[in-house]
């Protein structure tokens, strides 16, 4: 019989599921499903460990998941879609120029909580499966486009600000420089965060945006 007073290890990491609208508890069984992916490795996942992490049946899980797959797949277009929304959210701010919402853009994707180990780990499982999963592929088109979208509105408003033309396909071109920029040092920074100063990483993505637009990102109004 089972020590109550040292219960397994998979009893201690049992979430207690309460009772929620059926959105709301989907939403809890996608974050039962990341917590199993940065801790087991996505191979390694099964429906039974979700449902213990999340303290409910199998049963219950595939009301909700017709597999263990789907899960996968939702679990990785709520990662990919949370780094983008606080991303985009950290470039909104009231009164600023574009030149600023551009920066804070840049910074955003290269400090906390997006430059993060578990999003790094997270990231590192789902994108192995991008290449031999057509619904994975999809998710990542599908986010990749939404990021590079904010990115390209972002360098049309800087363009348009410093009194250049913001045709299209420039904007869609300095888009994909920047955001390719951007992912190396979020990479970087995140693997090895003791090499790097957060704010050495920000100033190198800052300044690499910079010469790609061939404009400087600084807020002129504050020098004045």
């Amino acid at each position: 019989m089972p020590d109550a007073t040292n219960p397994p290890a998979s009893v201690l990491t049992r979430r207690t599921f309460r009772r929620a609208p059926g959105d709301e508890r989907r939403q809890d069984l996608i974050r039962a499903t990341l917590d199993c992916v940065t801790e087991m490795g996505l191979h390694a996942v099964t429906v039974r460990e979700i449902a213990l992490r999340a303290g409910v049946t199998n049963g219950l899980i595939r009301h909700y998941f017709d597999s263990k797959d789907r899960m996968v797949q939702e679990a990785y277009r709520a990662t990919m879609g949370e780094m983008t929304t606080l991303v985009k959210a950290a470039s909104i701010i009231a009164g600023a120029t574009a030149r600023e919402r551009l920066r804070r853009f840049v910074a955003a994707n290269l400090g906390a909580p997006v430059a993060d180990i578990k999003r790094l780990t997270l990231w590192a499982s789902f994108i192995s499966m991008v290449h031999v999963d057509a619904a994975m592929a999809a998710i990542h088109r599908e986010h990749y486009l939404a990021f590079r979208r904010e990115l390209e509105a972002l360098v049309g408003e800087v363009f348009v600000e410093a009194g250049l033309p913001a045709r299209k396909a420039n904007c869609r071109r300095a888009a994909i420089k920047i955001n390719a920029v951007i992912d190396g040092l979020w990479l970087e920074g995140t693997l090895a965060p003791e090499m790097f100063a957060k704010k050495d990483l920000v100033a190198m993505g800052i300044e690499a945006v910079e010469s790609i637009l061939g404009l400087s990102l600084r807020d002129f109004r504050k020098e004045k």
